[in-house]
């Protein structure tokens, strides 16, 4: 185990852990924000509608609903990235980390935009009537680039266990054990099961799933945050004031970026 995380430190300082990254990220959703004119301004009341059904037709090829795939996506989101990301960003780089974070997210929004428009203008339909698409797919279709597909998809899968799925049982069941007493192993093996039975129905059922418990989710964490803010009213005005206090360090701005990437 020691070997192979010397191996993903490795290709992480070139990556992930590399300035470049950062720059690049953050210069491409800078690039298509400015090219497409602030679309996640421009189009967010279309975006609600395309939520609310509005486009929704059973003619549409596709295994789930606007509103599903949407779930589907915050599934993973809300608590690794809204708990955890904006945790590390504050631990790194201080309450000012926060600014560059939602800056982050917000060139962040049309990056999103612009890969999941390309995944579904190459996606591919196979003969069961079943849809493939991501960033491989127009990798491969459009850039031509069969090898970086093949890589994406590799490193996908890679990440789908670490990111995917480690941070959320780690998180649950050091919470359970300090609450209830309960061992990190007998945690994970019911959630190992739980999540079996989802994954195994395939896309469809993890879309239904998550079409019935994101709803609940997020109301739960929305109410959550708001209570925390309630009962420490007083923190509210100098929490902002430390935000905006010394937005342009170093420090706050890599802390923002680091955590930003957690939370994507």
């Amino acid at each position: 185990m020691q070997r192979i995380n010397d191996i993903l430190t490795i290709i992480d300082s070139y990556f992930g852990g590399s300035q470049w990254f950062v720059f690049l990220l953050l210069g491409t959703g800078l690039f298509y924000t400015l090219y497409l004119g602030f679309p996640q301004m421009r189009f967010f009341r279309h975006a609600i509608r395309v939520l609310s059904g509005k486009y929704d037709s059973d003619k549409h090829i596709g295994d789930a609903s606007h509103f599903q795939a949407l779930s589907t996506a915050l599934s993973g989101t809300i608590g690794t990235g809204n708990i955890a990301g904006v945790a590390l960003a504050i631990h790194l780089g201080g309450p000012s980390a926060i600014f560059w974070m939602l800056v982050t997210a917000f060139v962040g929004m049309t990056t999103k935009l612009v890969e999941v428009t390309l995944s579904h203008k190459y996606r591919e339909q196979a003969e069961d009537g079943s849809i493939s698409g991501g960033p491989m797919y127009y990798m491969k279709n459009r850039l031509k680039m069969r090898w970086l597909a093949a890589l994406f998809a590799i490193a996908t899968i890679c990440s789908s266990f670490g990111t995917g799925c480690l941070p959320q049982i780690n998180s649950i069941s050091n919470a359970i054990f300090s609450s209830f007493g309960i061992h990190h192993y007998i945690t994970g093996a019911v959630l190992a099961v739980l999540l079996a039975l989802i994954v195994i129905g395939g896309i469809k059922r993890i879309v239904k799933v998550s079409e019935r418990l994101v709803p609940f989710m997020s109301v739960v964490y929305v109410l959550g945050a708001l209570s925390v803010l309630i009962f420490n009213y007083q923190n509210i005005i100098p929490s902002v004031v430390a935000i905006f206090g010394n937005i342009f360090t170093g420090t706050a701005a890599g802390g923002g970026f680091l955590g930003a990437t957690v939370a994507f």
